[in-house]
């Protein structure tokens, strides 16, 4: 799993400016803060969404195991369900 300082760093290196606008009303660069803020918030969301798919890997390992353990596959625990 990638820190938020990784992030931070790979988002740097791959976007060494940030431009704003579009070819209508064209474009300007961000400037230091803006672009500091914007990088922060990117890494803000990729760290989320790791967070999120570990979380869902997580959660499909502990129901595979407790199927396991109860010695039954999904389609008969959803007969039990319903």
């Amino acid at each position: 799993m990638k820190t938020k300082q990784q992030f931070i760093t790979e988002y740097k290196t791959q976007f060494p400016t940030i431009k704003v606008g579009s070819e209508e009303l064209g474009y300007t660069l961000l400037k230091s803060e803006e672009y500091e803020t914007t990088i922060d918030e990117w890494a803000e969301k990729a760290l989320y969404e790791q967070a999120k798919q570990k979380a869902i890997a997580q959660a499909a390992t502990d129901k595979a195991a407790l199927l396991d353990k109860l010695g039954i596959n999904a389609d008969e625990a959803k007969l039990l369900l319903s």
